[in-house]
């Protein structure tokens, strides 16, 4: 049940990424703080270049294909969150859960038992509470939600978006961007059975490095090196590296399931409410915690 752990350690760590993301977004663009953490990441995965050789070539191909999807997903997110309201994104990110799910069932023949079903429909139902709040708290949470908008305020995030802009080809990028996030999650799994977690890391991350190299040439965007002063960029790529690594070993291991995974990886929305408890100052905190009770009990009920 190791592998239990480490999918919650990954967690964890996303919900910290999350916050270190917006903090990171004060200073610098989400594309500065995106590359630049991305390349940081990649340095800190080096060392692992002495074990990642000797892979059969369709893994090389395999890999780069799941860093094209996780490319592609970021992308995709950053620019339909850039025009979508954030509560409306909000809901179409749960989207990612029932992707990855479906996958699993259906691709990899995982069952889901009865716990498994009350748990996917307890984690959804408080993920969903959190966007639709109670009209008696819609005041002082849009409030929070307006404070926290201020602290991340750059030219890529506008905090006044324009009705005409939510249109069905952003809600489309949104699920893009889900449905990427759920193939490289199902690529993980397949992936592991057959190479080491430092040939997946470093292969991927120098791919996904690699593209990014792509786009600013093609798209001719700078880069503040500013960004490297940032000391939240480089806390993001240290929480990257140790993450991916959980989150690959437990792939590794046979008895994991992509099904009970993507529960375990809700525990990060845990994190990113205590964050915004504690160092947004964020209102509403209360409202949120119990959505939070709802989403570790069906966490829980996922993993019996």
């Amino acid at each position: 049940m190791s592998w239990i752990f480490l999918v919650l350690l990954y967690g964890i760590l996303k919900g910290g990424r999350e916050i270190a993301k917006k903090k990171a977004m004060n200073t610098n663009t989400v594309m500065e703080v995106l590359v630049a953490y991305t390349a940081l990441s990649f340095i800190l995965v080096v060392p692992q270049a002495k074990d990642a050789g000797g892979m059969e070539p369709k893994f090389y191909f395999l890999v780069a294909l799941k860093a094209f999807a996780i490319f592609l997903a970021w992308i995709c997110s950053f620019r339909s969150l850039k025009f979508l309201p954030v509560s409306l994104y909000g809901i179409l990110s749960l989207s990612r859960i029932l992707f990855a799910t479906l996958l699993g069932v259906l691709i990899l023949h995982e069952t889901l038992g009865l716990f498994q079903i009350l748990g996917l429909i307890l984690v959804s139902a408080g993920l969903l509470l959190l966007k639709f709040k109670p009209k008696n708290k819609k005041r002082a949470l849009a409030a929070a939600d307006a404070s926290a908008l201020k602290d991340v305020q750059n030219p890529e995030m506008p905090t006044q978006i324009p009705v005409r802009e939510t249109t069905a080809f952003f809600v489309a990028l949104a699920f893009l961007s889900c449905i990427f996030n759920s193939i490289s999650g199902f690529m993980d799994k397949i992936l592991m059975k057959d190479i080491t977690s430092s040939q997946l890391q470093f292969w991927y991350m120098l791919f996904l490095v690699s593209y990014y190299v792509i786009y600013l040439l093609v798209k001719r965007e700078k880069i503040s090196f500013s960004v490297l002063k940032n000391k939240w960029v480089w806390l993001l790529a240290v929480m990257f590296v140790i993450g991916d690594k959980a989150l690959f070993i437990a792939n590794g291991n046979p008895e994991s399931r992509i099904t009970v995974m993507t529960l375990l990886k809700q525990s990060a929305c845990i994190v990113t409410i205590l964050g915004g408890k504690f160092i947004f100052k964020e209102k509403g905190i209360g409202y949120k915690l119990f959505c939070a009770s709802i989403i570790i009990t069906g966490i829980v009920l996922g993993v019996l």
